[in-house]
């Protein structure tokens, strides 16, 4: 090396600096890529992502690769920069040589393009795939050696090279992934699937009717009586029971009826033909797998109950899709049954509202942990019967009983604590 000119020497160290700066740049820049974009690159067919991805299957040897020649790389620059610094400082010189060479490589072999790789991974990583994949083939029999003694000593620590494999994300991580997508995902669509994950955080009572809100067809009632449920009903399915929800006989499709009214031949016991079995759900169970047991029992409308078989509520699948969704109506003063929005920013609601929908629908934060309806959360605050102008405060919310019926709260009127605060220095003033 020492016949070879000066500036051979200088163009031999400025290639080898470049080599330095590519597999430096290019190892981070394969190893942060977004494996999911990566992967749907590849299955639309990419060639540079498919080498990707085929290089990403065994990082061990790529990585042992990638270190192979960075390694060689930065030796052979230190012996041609030693090399150098003799010729032209003779020992003064080749003491001198390492120390800027580090420098040298500090900046542009490694923090240079290691930044410009994590910032651009795609355009960095892909196309070193294309020299990647060639060199790994060729270099096959190196690296599996080098693979079988790394990973002999990594074994002895207890990790193996099947700790590569991708672990699946908990839904905590998943939604972390979604809330931080940011402008990738629409806010729309990012809305929908957190709620898909929130799916399992809710249960059934979280969401059903309550059974002395259940509207149905009592066959011991007259029949003009029934006639006029059935034709004043805005839901297309209505349960049928006996004197009372307890004596349930099943569900009825409306749409079976208008088929028998336009034949004249409705009546009582044609009727109770075209129910059918109900199909009933155990409280607590989670509202992703009550969506599946829908989809597998081909079921629309379920009913709740405890652990003493008594019928709690009703579950639709328009409800859960609901969760997911949204309500379907726009007006934040239709969106709920039995609430009611004031000019002076408060909210008047029955007490048989579930606290769940409270929150979704006005974007509220009551706590939901505990009672599922609003009369529930205000008795277990109060711990004492309700009586009208109790006041309470949950949360960031004052709640006002506004009547009561049957020791149970009918009627309350919500004020965020905000808007009360507000008004009180405002009456001060």
């Amino acid at each position: 090396m020492n016949d070879i000119p000066i500036p051979e020497l200088f163009g031999l160290l400025f290639v080898l600096i470049c080599l330095s700066a590519f597999f430096s740049g290019s190892e981070t820049g394969l190893m942060t890529l977004n494996r999911y974009r990566l992967k749907h690159r590849a299955k639309q067919g990419q060639r540079s992502a498919r080498l990707a991805e085929s290089l990403l299957a065994r990082p061990d040897r790529l990585i042992g690769l990638i270190l192979l020649g960075n390694v060689l790389a930065n030796t052979l620059a230190a012996s041609v920069a030693l090399v150098i610094g003799y010729h032209l400082g003779g020992v003064d010189g080749a003491a001198i040589a390492p120390v800027a060479l580090t420098l040298v490589l500090l900046i542009f072999g490694e923090v240079a393009p290691k930044t410009l790789a994590a910032l651009h991974p795609e355009r960095v990583a892909l196309p070193a795939a294309y020299v990647y994949w060639p060199l790994q083939r060729v270099l096959l029999p190196v690296l599996v050696l080098v693979n079988l003694l790394s990973n002999g000593i990594l074994r002895l620590f207890g990790v193996g090279p099947e700790d590569a494999a991708q672990h699946s994300l908990s839904t905590e991580e998943l939604r972390s992934v979604v809330a931080e997508a940011g402008a990738m995902i629409p806010q729309r669509h990012q809305r929908m699937l957190l709620s898909i994950l929130d799916l399992e955080r809710a249960t059934v009572e979280d969401i059903m009717v309550p059974r002395n809100e259940i509207v149905g067809i009592d066959v011991s009632e007259p029949w003009e009586r029934i006639k006029e449920t059935i034709t004043g009903s805005s839901h297309t399915r209505l349960p049928v029971f006996n004197g009372s929800i307890d004596d349930l006989k099943g569900v009825v499709h409306l749409r079976k009826l208008v088929r028998l009214a336009a034949q004249n031949d409705l009546n009582l016991k044609s009727l109770l033909t075209l129910v059918r079995d109900p199909y009933f759900i155990p409280e607590g169970t989670p509202l992703n797998q009550q969506l599946l047991n829908f989809q597998d029992q081909k079921r629309r409308i379920g009913f709740v109950v405890d652990e003493y078989g008594d019928i709690q509520g009703l579950v639709t699948l328009e409800d859960i899709l609901e969760e997911v969704v949204g309500e379907f109506t726009s007006d934040p003063a239709t969106r709920i049954k039995n609430v009611y929005l004031d000019a002076d920013g408060s909210v008047l609601v029955h007490g048989s509202v579930t606290v769940r929908s409270l929150n979704r629908s006005l974007g509220w934060k009551l706590p939901t942990g505990g009672p599922k309806t609003l009369n529930g959360l205000v008795m277990e605050k109060l711990q004492e019967l309700p009586k009208p102008g109790k006041r309470v405060e949950i949360g960031n919310y004052q709640i006002e009983i506004t009547d009561t019926r049957a020791n149970a709260v009918k009627t309350a009127r919500i004020r965020p604590l905000n808007g009360v605060r507000e008004a009180a220095a405002a009456g001060h003033r």
